[in-house]
Formats: C-alpha cells, structure tokens, sequence
C-alpha cells in the first residue's frame, strides 16, 4: 500500500511541476495590453454617448415641433446616412425645416386678423378663452393633448392656439367659428 501511495505522490508532485511550467510559458508569450486601450474605449464611450446625445437632440425638437402640428412623428429617417456627422447633419436639418413649418402655419396672417378682432391671447374669460376665443368644446375637438396638459387655451401659446385652429380649418369647418370676425377679414 505504501508504494501506491508513493507512486500517487510522484504523479501529483509531476502534474504540480508542469503545471507550474505551463502558466510560466504562457505568461510569458502573451502581451500585457497597453494602458491606453482602456482609457480609449472610455474616450469612444463618451463619443457615441455624445454623438447619440446630439442626435437626440434634433429629434426631439423635431417632434416637439411635429406635435404641435398635429403630425405623424418622424421616428427614424428614410434614408439614413453612413457616415454619423451626416446623420447629425440631417436630423438639424430636419428639425429646422420642421421649427419653420410650424412656426409659420398655413393660415397665420388670417389667424392674426382674427385675433385681432377677437382677445387677448391670455383671455381667461368664459365661456371663451384665448386669443381666438375658442370654447371648451372647440379646445376638447382641436387640442385635446393641450387641453390636458395646459389648461384652458388662456394658456397655451399663440402658435398653439393657432395650430388648433388649423386643425378645425382642415376638418373642413374653415374659419366658420368665427363668423363676425372672419367676415372683417374677408375670410368669409
């Protein structure tokens, strides 16, 4: 029994040398990774957090704008670009056209001429609110998501009371609403 007990101790006292061999050579052939590589995945992190961050930015003013409008949110483009600067590029340049489309609705001057027969764009008067004295029911129809989240239309802005009324306008009431006033315009 003593002889087997030697031989174990042999096989394990030989297995525990070349072990010992075995991770010295492959310490030795493999190189230890610059110091660099860490602080550049870092730095490459922080790029595509910026870059990501930049383009949200557009996006979300673009459907800022888009909600004011009452349109169909652009969540992604039809053709995005390779390169990201372009892709940066395209999305400013999206939102900018749709700042310029939404600050500038179809029928703004005779929104203007309207509200300047009608209130003050902060009028809190019932049964008629803001500058182009629309109801609870007109402001229920046309501007629902402003009527929740804002109150009255005595304090939304003008270009969303003016959006509002856009809306109306399209769904074929024209600007029938306001009868008195619109026919001082000439609209009518």
């Amino acid at each position: 029994m003593r002889s087997k007990l030697t031989l174990a101790f042999a096989c394990a006292c030989a297995l525990g040398v070349a072990l010992a061999c075995a991770a010295t050579l492959q310490a030795e052939t493999t190189p230890e990774p610059p110091a660099e590589t860490e602080t550049e995945t870092v730095q490459l992190q922080i790029d595509q957090w910026q870059i990501q961050r930049e383009i949200d930015r557009y996006r979300h003013e673009t459907w800022r704008w888009q909600r004011l409008m009452g349109r169909k949110l652009t969540r992604s483009l039809a053709n995005p670009p390779a390169n990201v600067e372009a892709k940066i590029a395209v999305w400013k340049q999206v939102a900018l056209k749709t700042r310029s489309r939404a600050q500038n609705p179809p029928h703004k001057r005779q929104w203007l001429c309207i509200h300047r027969y009608e209130g003050s764009w902060t009028d809190p008067n019932a049964p008629y609110y803001g500058g182009l004295q629309m109801n609870l029911r007109f402001q229920q129809t046309y501007g629902s998501g402003l009527l929740s989240r804002k109150g009255t239309a005595n304090h939304w802005t003008p270009l969303e009371q003016m959006w509002a009324a856009e809306r109306a306008h399209r769904s074929g009431r024209g600007f029938y609403p306001w009868p008195n006033t619109a026919r001082y315009c000439g609209l009518i």
